[in-house]
């Protein structure tokens, strides 16, 4: 796999290095009570995030990440996985979240290209839509996304 982070311009695709049934895999992110509580602290403070006793007693049945934490998370894993030239900038998607991610789960995303465009008014960029999946280490689908990413040719 491609390493993004060692900052040489040819080991970023490109348009014309993405193709539609390419596939991508993460590292495994080991998800830590103390991660959950700090982002839901700063970020989405609801008792179901941050204290286990209102946790389980809540609709999630135990505390779990908030879903723009799992979100965030896939993020992370997709900057590090998918190396686009200029990054990953989206243009539109869905998300749906179909489980709950829990203290001691291990994240990691399966993404497939589904399609590749070339744009018809400027010809030097495209976009390109990503499947995605973000299971736990169980193989479950906590996440879910189709999205449509901006992606600049080599000639851009």
């Amino acid at each position: 796999m491609i390493k993004p982070d060692s900052g040489r311009p040819n080991d970023f695709l490109s348009l014309e290095d993405i193709s539609a049934g390419q596939r991508f895999i993460s590292r495994k992110y080991e998800l830590t009570e103390s991660d959950i509580k700090a982002f839901a602290r700063q970020f989405d403070p609801q008792p179901f995030h941050l204290d286990n006793t209102a946790a389980q007693a809540s609709v999630l049945r135990g505390l779990a990440a908030s879903g723009w934490h799992t979100a965030s998370i896939t993020m992370r894993l997709w900057t590090e996985s998918i190396p686009i030239a200029g990054g990953i900038v989206g243009v539109g998607g869905t998300v749906a979240w179909l489980a709950r991610a829990r203290p001691g789960d291990s994240l990691e995303v399966h993404a497939e290209i589904a399609d590749v465009k070339r744009s018809t008014s400027n010809p030097r960029v495209g976009t390109i839509v990503v499947r995605s999946e973000t299971r736990n280490q169980h193989g479950k689908v906590v996440l879910l996304q189709e999205v449509e990413l901006f992606v600049p040719g080599r000639l851009a």
